[in-house]
């Protein structure tokens, strides 16, 4: 009976189809709480229609949805064909469509069956906070982690289409440059990008206007310094991150971004010097989970949902593990009880509110892996060390 049990567990197709379930649930669940419980997909269904109809993507219409859209022009085609369906049908079809773009970056990495499924189980509590919130993020961490792989298997074209459509909706995509160096053929990663970057700018014209277009990112650029600046307020749902924690600790809002990232990001390049290590795909992918990892703790636009990106991030890391010490399967423990449980009712409403949210603790548990992967890239050889079996 425990045989079987766990060859269910660490079967993938039993696993996935546990995300699928899951993606048509919390979509039904949101839609029948009423519009204000969907106003997320209210959000991303409207950059269509106002594309349509030439109208400010980054104002608010409060007739419609309340908030504002923060994805580029560019999204409002991968939105059409779910804003064109009913609301129901279309918010269920939006999430598995995020899902199944997960499902298969996981599906592409390097492990075996049984890691695969170890690797999405693991991941299932923090995607459902994102699938709860009908997030992109889903979406966008497997175009991160395909971006990766497609760059090992030598499939240039593929590798920088995930990236450029990353960068197009909501920017974030940009740090699937991260794998550059691992590139074989760079000019056909590069004319490539700039084929895709080119289509992705231009189709939105066809059904608005090039002025409305090129309008929309000048207007796309002020919307996203403003939302920045918001979000560097103590105690908020946003900047969930090693800034926003550290800002709270303080109790100054007024530190900048700059200043972390000043030290952050000397300490992501640096692993770069280690070129003799370029060549196995054990470090391109421990690269990879530093990359996840680093956008979400330095962004202060981090918040709950955005920690599906952290997480994969996290079980990258851990999956690579030869061997999983007690400090190893300890920060692990931490990750899935402080970053993944923190939001559900495992925590009392008091402490989520007066410590969790109010310090952004959510974050410190991906902060010590982080510092955790750049000692590993560092430190370790990456032929013997770890293992992707």
């Amino acid at each position: 009976m425990k045989d079987k049990f766990l060859k269910i567990l660490l079967n993938p197709k039993y696993i996935f189809g546990v995300y699928l379930i899951i993606a048509v649930v919390t979509a039904i669940s949101k839609f029948s709480r009423g519009y204000q419980a969907i106003n997320n997909y209210m959000i991303f269904k409207n950059v269509f229609f106002n594309t349509i109809d030439e109208k400010n993507l980054y104002l608010q219409y409060p007739e419609r949805y309340f908030d504002m859209n923060h994805y580029g022009v560019f999204f409002s085609l991968l939105i059409a064909p779910f804003a064109l369906m009913p609301d129901w049908l279309g918010i269920s079809l939006w999430n598995i469509a995020n899902t199944v773009v997960f499902l298969y970056a996981i599906h592409k990495l390097p492990f075996s069956d049984s890691k695969k499924a170890l690797f999405a189980l693991l991941c299932l509590q923090e995607y459902i906070t994102a699938a709860i919130s009908l997030q992109f993020n889903i979406a966008l961490v497997g175009l991160l982690m395909l971006s990766a792989t497609y760059i090992y298997e030598k499939k240039e074209v593929k590798s920088v289409t995930a990236i450029v459509i990353g960068i197009f909706v909501k920017l974030y995509g940009i740090v699937g440059l991260s794998q550059f160096f691992f590139i074989k053929n760079k000019m056909k990663f590069i004319l490539a990008g700039i084929v895709v970057a080119v289509l992705c700018l231009v189709i939105p014209m066809a059904y608005s206007s090039p002025h409305f277009v090129i309008q929309s990112y000048s207007d796309w650029s002020h919307s996203l310094i403003s939302k920045n600046n918001d979000n560097q307020v103590l105690g908020n749902m946003q900047d969930i991150s090693l800034m926003g924690f550290v800002r709270r600790i303080l109790g100054n809002a007024s530190i900048s971004n700059l200043t972390f990232l000043a030290f952050g990001v000397p300490l992501f390049v640096i692993p770069y010097i280690r070129v003799k290590q370029y060549k196995n795909y054990a470090f391109q992918l421990m690269i990879l989970a530093s990359t996840l990892l680093f956008l979400v703790l330095f962004s202060s636009g981090s918040e709950s949902p955005t920690y599906i990106i952290a997480v994969a991030g996290v079980m990258i890391w851990y999956t690579l593990q030869k061997e999983k010490t007690p400090l190893i399967l300890a920060l692990l423990i931490f990750v899935i009880i402080l970053t993944c449980f923190s939001p559900s009712d495992l925590f009392p409403k008091f402490i989520k509110k007066n410590y969790i949210i109010k310090y952004s603790l959510k974050a410190v548990p991906c902060i010590i892996v982080w510092f955790r992967v750049i000692y590993e890239l560092l430190t370790k050889d990456f032929e013997k060390d770890y293992t992707l079996n």
